[in-house]
């Protein structure tokens, strides 16, 4: 038992001094906004770039781009109801972020 406390202890240790790997899943407040007021291109974004979106995810971006790749650029807002995934809610969401061009 002893054996075990200590070399919990020392885990504990180990890992409270080692330094953080890869992603912490936080970002700066300066960040933040950059995202929140990015204006993103519906004919040019990559599904990457579509998912800063609000209430748009990985699947919902792939949709955009496979249907961009179908039936060529969009030529208004609007034709975003046609991609699946995407309703009236979500369209009045993201309408002020993002552009055609």
């Amino acid at each position: 038992m002893k054996i075990l406390v200590n070399c919990l202890i020392m885990m504990v240790c180990l890992l409270a001094l080692s330094p953080s790997v890869g992603y912490s899943g936080e970002i700066s407040a300066a960040t933040a906004s950059e995202i929140a007021t990015t204006a993103v291109s519906l004919n040019s974004a990559t599904a990457k770039q579509l998912q800063i979106l609000p209430g748009i995810g990985a699947v919902t971006a792939d949709r955009i781009v496979a249907y961009r790749k179908a039936h060529g650029p969009f030529a208004n807002v609007e034709d975003l109801l046609h991609v699946k995934g995407i309703g009236t809610q979500t369209l009045s969401k993201i309408r002020d972020r993002i552009v055609l061009n």
